[in-house]
């Protein structure tokens, strides 16, 4: 391929599709048209004489040829040299900046630490800062925090990436949730009791019926019977108010329910969960960066 007859928008079209591996969510990441990213990939095809993606056999997507895995990488790194290089360091000044800044979190940890930064910002009247939460999706966040599509994820201690740098925002702890009115009262739950209920489990990753209260119970010789499983916190709420149902959340998320939720203490220990705020270390020296880390540093004491 002759680069010096090509325009460098394509590369970079060209590797949001290998990422992305769908035309769909690859314009909606560019901030264009599905039928002109189609028309740059027509394009594209015929520079390097290959179809790069095909339609995947089910239908969903669209698969890599060998060449469009070959150039995947290559292009990843080139790119993001290139912008290493014509990247002018400035100073970053919070008050004039109209600089945007991505934090990924799940609605838990947006709620929480979210409310607290946009708060913040305009209290200080930094009206030009602007605030993008989005969900973490875990198999894509190191790709996301090296490129800073995503400038800081709000994660727990073990699935900070490796290599990458993080700071502890704080600690939180667990309490177990039941509606106003439960028909089993008000005492805290025995181990026993604790077992036979039916809970509801909060899965990141959605579906799933396990988690970390579960290896603690087994270490006891208990089993619980969880009857629901929600990928977002938020869902909690309405469905222990309308039930028999409890569920274990963090002590910080259940104060905002007080109202209409008990918050009992558990009848085990549980290990302390810690929020991290994590990041690329390509942006360690990056003042915007800096500012936001100290914001969310801020805002945690808080």
């Amino acid at each position: 391929m002759d680069i010096k007859g090509h325009d460098l928008p394509l590369l970079v079209s060209l590797r949001a599709m290998l990422d992305e591996k769908n035309i769909t969510r690859a314009a909606s990441r560019l901030g264009i048209s599905q039928p002109a990213l189609s028309a740059q990939l027509a394009r594209l095809r015929d520079v390097f004489g290959d179809p790069l993606l095909t339609p995947a056999a089910s239908g969903k997507g669209m698969v890599l040829t060998p060449r469009g895995t070959e150039l995947k990488e290559p292009l990843r790194l080139a790119l993001q040299h290139l912008e290493d290089v014509v990247s002018k360091p400035s100073a970053f000044d919070p008050k004039h900046s109209e600089r945007t800044f991505t934090v990924g979190a799940n609605d838990n940890a947006t709620a929480i630490m979210g409310s607290r930064l946009v708060a913040l910002t305009r209290n200080r009247g930094l009206s030009g800062i602007r605030l993008a939460f989005r969900s973490i999706d875990f198999t894509k966040l190191n790709d996301q925090l090296e490129s800073g599509e995503i400038d800081v994820a709000l994660v727990s201690k073990n699935v900070v990436p490796n290599n990458m740098p993080s700071q502890p925002l704080f600690e939180e702890n667990f309490m177990m949730a039941q509606r106003k009115n439960h028909p089993r009262g008000l005492r805290p739950p025995s181990l026993n009791e604790y077992a036979r209920l039916e809970h509801v489990i909060v899965s990141g990753d959605g579906g799933g019926f396990r988690g970390f209260i579960d290896e603690i119970l087994a270490a006891s010789g208990k089993r619980r019977h969880v009857a629901v499983s929600v990928q977002h916190y938020s869902v909690v709420p309405l469905l222990l108010q309308s039930t028999d149902l409890v569920c274990t959340l963090p002590q910080r998320f259940l104060s905002r329910y007080s109202n209409a939720l008990r918050s009992l203490r558990l009848p085990f220990d549980t290990r302390p969960f810690t929020l991290h705020a994590t990041w690329h270390a390509r942006f360690n020296n990056d003042q915007g960066h800096q500012w936001l880390r100290q914001q969310l540093k801020e805002c945690a004491a808080d």
